[in-house]
């Protein structure tokens, strides 16, 4: 070791000897000049190697990012195609109400077109200008209304031979539709009725639609047809307040409308139709 030590001190000398302190200086600048640039490299190729690890960050990122697009766009076409499907299904199912609801208008059409040629046939039998008759049609249903001075005496419940004039030309009308039924309703006013075997306005109001009933009978209406009905003094048109308002609240209606039972199963047909098309 002190052998190599004693060699390279001789060295320096004999180095020392053949270089001039200017070139040694020259030598020393130049030296520094290449650290200098070294260590300039060194920074910049540091610098690089930082971006360089940014940016292979990045691109991870970005095909990470890219990769969940990809199943995001996978999973949106899935939900675009089955929102497409039930889109298509929503207007199939609107489109079977909207014809269901079209059905069921035209058959309530149907019953209403035969209502109101009904009307038309009553208007023409019983007549218009009778001031004591009135005929019309709501919500479907055929109204006759007759006045109760036109029917019956004060306080009787028997017919009288103008009101069988009358009620003959109803049973014509009625007997012409065999398949409807015929409800006759009696009103009275709020006078307190007391005549054995009757007790009060309930019964005068039944034995005097029953009395009707019977007459339609006689002129050939079905039993069948016919319902009676009391509806005594609570369904009153106006106040009872004058007398010519009590005359014009007692009054017997008769109400001619189609089976309840037969108006469905024309509805039911036409939805066993609709289901039939549809097949």
């Amino acid at each position: 070791m002190k052998k190599l030590i004693l060699l390279s001190i001789s060295a320096m000398f004999i180095l020392g000897s053949c270089v001039s302190k200017k070139e040694y200086a020259a030598l020393e600048s130049k030296q520094k000049e290449t650290q200098d640039l070294l260590n300039t490299a060194t920074i910049k190729l540091n610098s690089c190697l930082s971006k360089a690890q940014g940016l292979e960050d990045r691109v991870a990122d970005l095909r990470r990012t890219n990769d969940n697009l990809i199943s995001s766009n996978e999973s949106l076409t899935m939900l675009t195609s089955k929102g497409a499907s039930n889109v298509e299904k929503t207007l199939e199912s609107l489109k079977e109400k909207d014809l269901r609801i079209t059905r069921l208008q035209d058959a309530v059409s149907k019953k209403d077109s035969v209502m109101l040629a009904l009307v038309t046939s009553l208007k023409k039998e019983v007549g218009m200008n009778d001031p004591d008759i009135e005929v019309n049609v709501e919500k479907g249903v055929v109204f006759i209304s007759i006045a109760d001075k036109l029917l019956f005496q004060s306080g009787s419940y028997n017919v009288t031979t103008r009101a069988k004039e009358v009620l003959g030309k109803v049973a014509i009308v009625v007997n012409s539709k065999p398949t409807f039924e015929c409800m006759v309703e009696a009103h009275t006013d709020p006078v307190p009725y007391n005549k054995p075997p009757l007790i009060d306005n309930w019964d005068l109001s039944v034995k005097r639609a029953t009395s009707v009933v019977r007459v339609l009978e006689d002129l050939g209406v079905s039993s069948k047809q016919l319902i009676a009905a009391g509806r005594g003094e609570y369904q009153p048109l106006v106040d009872n307040d004058t007398a010519d308002n009590r005359s014009k609240n007692r009054r017997t209606r008769i109400v001619i409308l189609p089976k309840i039972d037969e108006f469905y199963d024309m509805i039911d047909k036409e939805m066993k139709n609709l289901e039939a098309d549809g097949k």
